[in-house]
């Protein structure tokens, strides 16, 4: 289960990239289309529906891209956060529903929960006292 969780960590990382690639081109149209607005009101109206789309875009990556990292460093908090996040890729069809019930099948695994209980041992003090 090591390789699917670290494979379902890269996947959230690149699928949460696109959707921060997609805030980048909607920034760079809108930008556009405002310079090439001739009226006050269509240049506000662009520009709350830009930032409104930007904002949208951005919030939906970087929950998972923290995630995806988070999985990649076997954090278990990160573990709940792709959960969640998988519930909610459910609707996004087609990509979005394949990466959230592998997600859901990697993560609801007993063996991946195995995966994240392990702790490091504490590290043994071998100094000697003079």
């Amino acid at each position: 289960m090591h390789k699917h969780v670290t494979l379902l960590g890269v996947l959230y990382i690149i699928f949460h990239l696109f959707f921060l690639f997609t805030a980048v081109i909607i920034l760079f149209v809108f930008a556009g289309s405002i310079f090439l607005a001739h009226s006050r009101e269509t240049t506000t109206t662009l520009t709350i529906v830009g930032l409104a789309l930007i904002l949208f875009f951005c919030l939906l990556s970087l929950p998972g891209i923290i995630g995806g990292i988070g999985l990649l460093q076997r954090r278990s908090w990160a573990r709940i956060l792709v959960l969640i996040l998988a519930i909610f890729n459910l609707v996004n069809i087609p990509f979005g529903t394949a990466l959230g019930i592998y997600s859901l099948w990697v993560l609801l695994n007993s063996e991946t929960a195995q995966v994240f209980d392990k702790r490091p041992a504490a590290p043994i003090n071998n100094q000697v006292r003079t």
